[in-house]
């Protein structure tokens, strides 16, 4: 199983180039940063996490520019989105930036994709609650030909373009892996169609493992093996008997929470999580 860390990389925190380097040298496997381009101050969406929302969710930088950073920085950590809020970009724009992390970094781009839970600041993106998931498809999909064709073309609902150039390519072939976020009843859905992998969060009152099955037979079912969805588990718990029970289960990659902190609070839980990864 590998392991990977996911942190809002901020002002106030560790910086990007820094962690990744320490990240590397303890042997993790990937880095992941998530994406707000902002918070609307009306705050009518209720955080997913309860409670007030932390400062951490309108204070992130740019996840593509802070994971160039954590790429320049080491050779072998994979970048990873966690997650990348697709409906609130241009597609055409989008598929150039991943296109570039991927060649830059030498291939090492996980794009991690969701659909977001704020009404309100999808909405400053002109994105309609109701209509998102049919617009992340087709930006996906537009994406996908963008990336696998040397004059790429779509016409869809949300999408619409004649033929085009846009280089460069992804190193990855044919593509970064897509890793669906979520564990809607809609979620496996879009695995099965266009994702390489499911990447649920672990909650306190759910279990995405008992999932697995379910989503499993889903890619049978459509013609898939299994094993071109692998599972990965957003803040999966730094334990040995949770770890032991996510490797049992089939999963490809735990990924532990860190602060949005500095290095003097960063660092000893590096080396906690690090120690639980070796068992």
């Amino acid at each position: 199983m590998h392991y990977g860390v996911v942190m809002f990389p901020t002002e106030y925190a560790m910086a990007p180039d820094e962690l990744a380097r320490a990240l590397e040298e303890r042997g993790f496997e990937s880095v992941w940063f998530p994406e707000h381009t902002h918070i609307p101050a009306s705050r009518l969406s209720p955080w997913p996490g309860g409670g007030d929302l932390p400062r951490d969710y309108w204070s992130s930088y740019d996840p593509f520019v802070a994971l160039m950073a954590a790429g320049a920085a080491t050779k072998r950590l994979k970048l990873g989105t966690g997650i990348c809020l697709v409906i609130e970009r241009d597609p055409i724009t989008l598929a150039k930036e991943v296109a570039t992390l991927d060649r830059l970094s030498g291939g090492r781009v996980l794009f991690g994709i969701g659909g977001g839970w704020n009404r309100e600041e999808m909405g400053n993106h002109s994105t309609e609650w109701k209509s998102r998931w049919r617009l992340l498809r087709g930006r996906m999909l537009a994406m996908k030909e963008i990336w696998t064709k040397r004059e790429a073309e779509f016409h869809g609902e949300f999408v619409n373009f004649d033929k085009i150039w846009s280089d460069p390519k992804p190193v990855q072939k044919p593509h970064p892996p897509i890793l669906i976020g979520g564990d809607g009843a809609t979620t496996f859905d879009r695995v099965v169609e266009y994702g390489d992998g499911w990447m649920p969060i672990m909650r306190p009152k759910t279990n995405p493992l008992e999932r697995i099955p379910e989503l499993r037979e889903r890619l049978k079912k459509a013609g898939r093996d299994p094993k071109t969805a692998p599972v990965s588990i957003f803040f999966a718990p730094p334990k040995k008997e949770a770890l032991s029970m996510l490797e049992a289960a089939g999963v490809e990659r735990a990924i532990f929470g860190l602060p949005s902190e500095g290095r003097e609070a960063v660092l000893p839980r590096l080396d906690a999580y690090a120690a639980a990864m070796r068992g």
